[in-house]
């Protein structure tokens, strides 16, 4: 017997069974890297081992919203202990921008700052510390001398003054004037809604090292390799070829390291190309609060026309976001806001217009949900003012206005909703949650508690998932088969500790029919995987994943028509499962098989690509069909108020999401758990706040308060609504990064329900602003305190209204 045939020895029925393999996909399996997480092992930017003689940068930055740079002498900062060089504008020897989209947003600030925070010059030093030292010196006036100018620091001023980074937005469907004026009842107001911070906890940090022949690898903490990779290269004036950017994994990411991972990878790489020395750019986090932009906080003006069920007529809506001081990603956010305004509601008659504000901040970015929760916010106040107004349960407008099937299926931006779960999957919420029950029993609290309110509120979502730029819905990915049956897999996508790269491992796994530890996912790499696009927009199973699947079953085709020719079975009949490959009743183990196909040069690497079908938009008419396919969920929050102090407490959150078919229950929950704490946290207790000089005070966590594990409810109910993504996705599965942000309007709206208790009998909404810290709670129901004192004061006569006038 040859070497051969040898290595392809079967398995026939009777024989030694195959020990069973648990199921690649669909089982909760543990995070790749939850090991690593615990025990401290797990290696992120900061964590490389420096090479001998790795300099350390920091950034000097400006002292005032808007100025004008009168002078610059460097020679303290360049003589402060342990410095090796200080670089500026001038230094950069290509392109002075790292602006995702316009080129409005210089690395290092030119003649002009427009923020208070901006880099103007960068440190370089033989230490964290020394560099971080010496950077500090930017504070005196004798290094940077300014002219201050004009600052905007809000959206409404900007707004007033006609100051946007992007032409507005507006769309609009039928007659919303005349079905608005027409209507049995009208409802009109403003609201606001602040930003967030990512509060990533590993901060912005790359880490740079020169290569020879004019090269650069660049570590770099960032959702978007190939967009480092890109603006290094311009930023050097180099070929892409040039430069690699590689990310094995993420302290988090949320959107803050989607295009502001730029500013420090090209500092870094900078100063690296001019010492030809390894240098590393760690942010300090306050420096990160001051550098980096956040989720852009809106203010909105809304009106609606309404019959007596509550169901909506006719709808106008602005929205003014304030984009800060460069485009960044705005346009795109501000987009998915428009595009997310119906939320989970049909509206006939609609017109939404969307303002990108330039203000003298921190140039707002993405953040995990980019733009649709702001724009599905506003809807579900506007829907819940309604319901108080026609003194109804606010669940009974909501289910009224709900998408439905035919004429009512179609979006405003002309995309029908053709996988609808919405109805159903409130449905069993309402029961499983037992809402109405309680709802009633809260009534009865508040009837007999004069200080402590309690309040309830349903609210549903409907998130589009694709990115709202069609051409960046695509993937590659390679995929190695060693000799040994062991499998490496490559994607275009990073890892923030979402559980991408175990995913996309399940899938390889799978469609090798392998275990999962058989299948091994390497760090993110612009010289495997080309011309990639950001792990944002929820996008990334979807696309990796797909394109993973590609390249591995390109190999198990190869592969099944070996087993097929020495089985003496057709290839379309054989199966790969628990780790074995069988036809007609005889089986090899997967191993063997490989150690053969190479014996017989068969290719047993392949790459695979992906793009997303049917997406397709046109940005001037804002038409089309941007997303794919819709994920649902809904939640059911109760609270408790103190009405004397403001301080409040989730109570109970009953939580129903549509994942699809999940590909890992266990990581899709938990995704959905940490969305929406982190989505309460955005609505309730995460405050930015400038001072009259346009400084971030609110820039470190003393004066900054994301939710901790004690706001966690003590019943915390989150399941996985039972569906199948009606789209030929991995698994059938549906993404799971972004929708749940938007789960906790209902706690924001049971605050409002809570205050509401104040005055049961108002028909009017609490003035309950986002965040709803205690002081916006007390302001609301101080609010509704003297409504009541209003309503009790007698009529006034004629001539005593005279007289008060």
């Amino acid at each position: 017997m040859n070497r051969q045939t040898d290595a392809f020895m079967t398995h026939s029925a009777g024989d030694t069974e195959p020990v069973a393999v648990p199921p690649a996909v669909g089982a909760a399996l543990p995070h790749e890297s939850a090991a690593l997480h615990v025990s401290g092992e797990a290696t992120y930017t900061d964590d490389i081992v420096e090479l001998h003689g790795t300099l350390h940068a920091a950034l000097g930055l400006s002292r005032h919203a808007h100025a004008r740079i009168v002078s610059m002498d460097l020679d303290a900062v360049r003589t402060a202990p342990g410095v090796v060089a200080v670089l500026t504008a001038a230094d950069i020897p290509g392109e002075n921008n790292c602006g995702p989209v316009l080129h409005d947003d210089p690395i290092l600030a030119d003649g002009e700052v427009l923020y208070l925070g901006q880099p103007v010059f960068a440190v370089i030093a033989e230490s964290h510390e020394l560099a971080r030292r010496a950077a500090s010196l930017a504070r005196s006036d004798d290094v940077v001398r300014y002219e201050p100018l004009e600052a905007v620091l809000t959206p409404a001023e900007a707004k007033a003054a006609k100051q946007f980074v992007l032409p507005p937005l507006h769309l609009k469907r039928g007659s919303p004037e005349a079905k608005i004026a027409a209507a049995p009842h009208r409802i009109s107001g403003t609201f606001e809604v602040g930003g967030q911070e990512q509060f990533y906890l590993e901060g912005q940090v790359a880490y740079a090292l020169p290569k020879e022949m004019d090269g650069m690898l660049v570590y770099s903490s960032t959702q978007h390799p190939s967009e480092m990779q890109h603006v290094v290269a311009h930023m050097l004036g180099w070929p892409t070829h040039s430069v690699m950017c590689e990310c094995r994994r993420m302290g988090g990411g949320f959107g803050g390291k989607e295009s502001q991972s730029a500013l420090f990878a090209c500092v870094a790489a900078l100063a690296a190309h001019k010492l030809q020395r390894a240098v590393k750019l760690r942010a300090d986090r306050d420096d990160d609060f001051m550098i980096t932009g956040k989720r852009h906080d809106a203010v909105y003006e809304y009106e609606a026309g309404f019959d007596d069920s509550g169901r909506i007529l006719g709808a106008r809506v602005e929205i003014a976001l304030r984009a800060g001081y460069s485009a960044d990603l705005s346009g795109a956010v501000a987009t998915r806001a428009v595009c997310h305004f119906d939320n989970a509601y049909y509206l006939s008659d609609v017109e939404i217009l969307a303002l990108c504000c330039r203000t003298n901040t921190q140039s707002n970015t993405a953040f995990r949900g980019f733009g649709g929760p702001q724009g599905a916010l506003v809807m579900e106040v506007m829907l819940d003012s309604i319901a108080r107004q026609l003194k109804c349960d606010p669940v009974d407008v909501r289910t009224a206005n709900y998408y439905g099937i035919g004429e009512r299926d179609v979006t405003p931006y002309g995309q029908r909703v053709e996988d609808n779960v919405i109805a159903p999957l409130t449905e069993e919420l309402l029961a499983t949650s037992d809402y109405r029950t309680r709802r009633d029993a809260l009534a009865a609290f508040n009837a007999t508690s004069p200080v402590l309110k309690r309040g309830i509120a349903m609210t549903p979502l409907k998130f589009g998932i694709s990115f709202n730029v069609p051409f960046l819905n695509q993937a590659g990915a390679l995929v190695h088969v060693y000799k040994d049956g062991s499998i490496l897999v490559n994607h275009g996508g990073t890892e923030m500790g979402q559980g991408l790269n175990t995913k996309v491992a399940q899938v390889v796994a799978s469609e090798l029919g392998v275990a999962l530890s058989r299948v091994r996912a390497t760090a993110t790499d612009t010289s495997k995987v080309a011309n990639t696009s950001a792990t944002a927009a929820s996008t990334g199973s979807d696309l990796n994943g797909k394109a993973a699947e590609a390249a591995a079953r390109t190999i198990r085709n190869r592969l099944a028509a070996l087993a097929a020719q020495q089985l003496n079975g057709a290839a379309e009949d054989v199966t790969f499962a628990d780790g074995m490959v069988s036809v007609n009743g005889a089986s090899i183990p997967f191993a063997q098989l490989v150690n053969a196909a190479y014996l017989a040069r068969i290719q047993l690497w392949s790459d695979g690509f992906y793009t997303t079908p049917k997406v397709h938009w046109d940005a001037k008419t804002l038409t089309g069909h941007p997303f794919y396919y819709f994920a649902y969920g809904a939640a059911v929050s109760e609270v408790v108020v103190d009405t004397l102090t403001g301080e409040w407490k989730l109570v109970r959150a009953d939580v129903l999401h549509d994942v699809g078919q999940s590909i890992n229950p266990a990581i899709d929950i938990g995704q959905v758990e940490g969305g929406f704490i982190q989505g309460m946290g955005w609505l309730t207790t995460e405050e930015l706040w400038w001072n009259r000089d346009g400084r971030l005070m609110t820039h470190a966590p003393s004066t900054y308060k994301i939710p901790a594990v004690n706001d966690t409810p003590a019943a915390f109910n989150v399941k996985l609504y039972r569906n199948e993504n009606a789209e030929p996705t991995v698994f059938r599965s549906k993404a799971v990064g972004e929708p749940p942000l938007l789960l906790p309007f209902s706690v924001l709206l049971a605050l409002r329900d809570a205050i509401a208790a104040v005055a049961p009998d108002a028909d009017t909404a609490p003035p309950l602003r986002a965040p709803a810290t205690p002081e916006a709670i007390l302001d609301a129901v101080d609010a509704m305190h003297l409504y009541l004192q209003t309503r009790s004061q007698p009529a006034a006569t004629p001539a005593t209204a005279d007289s008060t006038a």
